[in-house]
C-alpha cells in the first residue's frame, strides 16, 4: 500500500486517520482530534515508529505526537503552518493539500485548542504534557 492508497482509505472509509506501520500493517483511526495519536503513542509508540500517515487535519498537537512518535512520512489534507515547521524540523517527509495559518476550530470561531495550547512550546517534547492535561480535561468534562 503506498500514499496513495492510504489517502483513498482514509476519504472513502471517512477516517481521521489512517497508518501504515513500517511492516506494513495499517491501523485505521476514527475519533477527531489529536485523542487517537495520544493514545497510540502513550500505549503502543511502535506503531507510528517509522509510519506513514494519511490524516485529514494536522496542527501543532498532532504534528508534536507524530515527531515524539517517530514518524517517516506524512500526508494530510490540511496542516497548519506551525505544524508544518514542527515536522520539517523532525525530517518528516510532508505533503499536503492545504496550508493554512492555523487549525480552526470545531465551532468555526477560533484557533483550535490543542492547536493555540502547544503554540508556547518550543518543541514537541514540551508540548506533549500540555496535550495529555488537555485531553484528560476534555474527559473529565465528557463524564
Amino acid at each position: 500500500m503506498n500514499i496513495d492508497d492510504l489517502i483513498h482509505t482514509l476519504h472513502s472509509e471517512k477516517l481521521s486517520c489512517v497508518i501504515m506501520q513500517s511492516n506494513g500493517t495499517i491501523v485505521k483511526c476514527h475519533r477527531r482530534g489529536v485523542i487517537d495519536l495520544y493514545e497510540l503513542l502513550r500505549d503502543t509508540p511502535s506503531v507510528l515508529d517509522g509510519a506513514t500517515i494519511a490524516d485529514k487535519v494536522v496542527g501543532r498537537g498532532a504534528a508534536a505526537l507524530m515527531v515524539l512518535g517517530k514518524v517517516k512520512r506524512l500526508h494530510t489534507d490540511v496542516l497548519s503552518r506551525p505544524a508544518l515547521e514542527l515536522l520539517q524540523q523532525a525530517g518528516i517527509k510532508v505533503s499536503f493539500t492545504t496550508l493554512a495559518d492555523n487549525i480552526i476550530n470545531r465551532a468555526g470561531d477560533g484557533i483550535c485548542p490543542v492547536e493555540k495550547l502547544t503554540s508556547s512550546a518550543k518543541t514537541a517534547q514540551e508540548a506533549l504534557p500540555l496535550i495529555k492535561q488537555f485531553l484528560q480535561e476534555m474527559a473529565t468534562k465528557n463524564h
